[in-house]
């Protein structure tokens, strides 16, 4: 009798020690199979009064979207369709609301221009939207700095070569915070300055825009199917310029906090 027990009993604990080192397993097999060799931190922009953060698939950026500024540029804003470029989300340079960020003076170039702009941040996307409907994709706004290495860029295009190296580069895509639609509500109009250790250099009204955040995202979804994270630069007004190490950046935004850097 004593045998048989003692024989249940160790036939008993044999099953219940192989059923947990199954259990145990299972973790082990679920993370089986490839893995990223060099993980790459998402990129991801504060909003403002929320905890969470906007996370950034893409930066879509339009060329020449001012009247002016496609002058200054050579171009011809009445005849001209909207043209759109993009930079690395990793560019992106965050700046607080009240600070004064450091900005590095980038390598290469010896004319570098700043340009501000009203920044489009995107909650969904899809293909071919209707302008009429495009802002329903729109999750809120930010104010940021397209940083131009301008004499790079001048020389790509002088070679009818891609211009990338000027537009394309670390912190090249200076951002405030993003400030939710719901409680902004949507940009058409309002005035958008930036000045240079005091000076007024860029002095316009976002209703000069030649194409509006509504037909830009309808254009761009005619190329790309836009999705949620893509952000949208919507263009500078005139009177871009170059700045030097030392220079301090304000840019201001009707109905937006101040951004402002140093350039370093």
């Amino acid at each position: 009798m004593e045998k048989s027990i003692d024989r249940r009993t160790v036939l008993a604990t044999g099953a219940l020690a192989l059923a947990g080192a199954a259990t145990r397993s299972e973790p082990a097999a679920a993370q089986a199979g490839p893995k990223a060799m060099f993980p790459v931190p998402a990129v991801t922009v504060p909003i403002v009064g929320e905890p969470d953060v906007f996370q950034v698939r893409r930066i879509y950026c339009i060329g020449r979207n001012y009247a002016a500024h496609a002058i200054e540029r050579g171009s011809d804003p009445n005849r001209e369709p909207p043209f759109f470029f993009q930079k690395p989300t990793d560019a992106i340079q965050n700046v607080k609301i009240g600070e004064v960020a450091d900005h590095p003076y980038p390598s290469l170039t010896k004319n570098y221009h700043h340009e501000v702009e009203l920044v489009a941040a995107l909650k969904s996307g899809g293909t071919n939207i209707p302008a009429e409907q495009a802002l329903d994709h729109v999750y809120g706004y930010a104010l940021g700095l397209d940083m131009t290495r301008r004499d790079l860029q001048n020389a790509m295009a002088a070679e009818k070569k891609p211009w990338e190296i000027g537009k394309s580069f670390d912190h090249a895509a200076v951002l405030g915070p993003i400030h939710p639609a719901s409680k902004t509500g949507h940009f058409t109009k309002g005035a958008i300055s930036l000045a240079v250790n005091g000076t007024m250099r860029q002095n316009s009204d976002l209703e000069k825009m030649i194409w509006s955040v509504a037909e830009q995202i309808a254009k761009l979804s005619e190329a790309f199917e836009l999705k949620a994270g893509d952000i949208i630069y919507s263009g500078t007004p005139e009177n871009v310029g170059p700045v030097v190490k030392g220079d301090v950046l304000l840019c201001k935004l009707q109905g937006l906090p101040d951004m402002s850097i140093r350039i370093v």
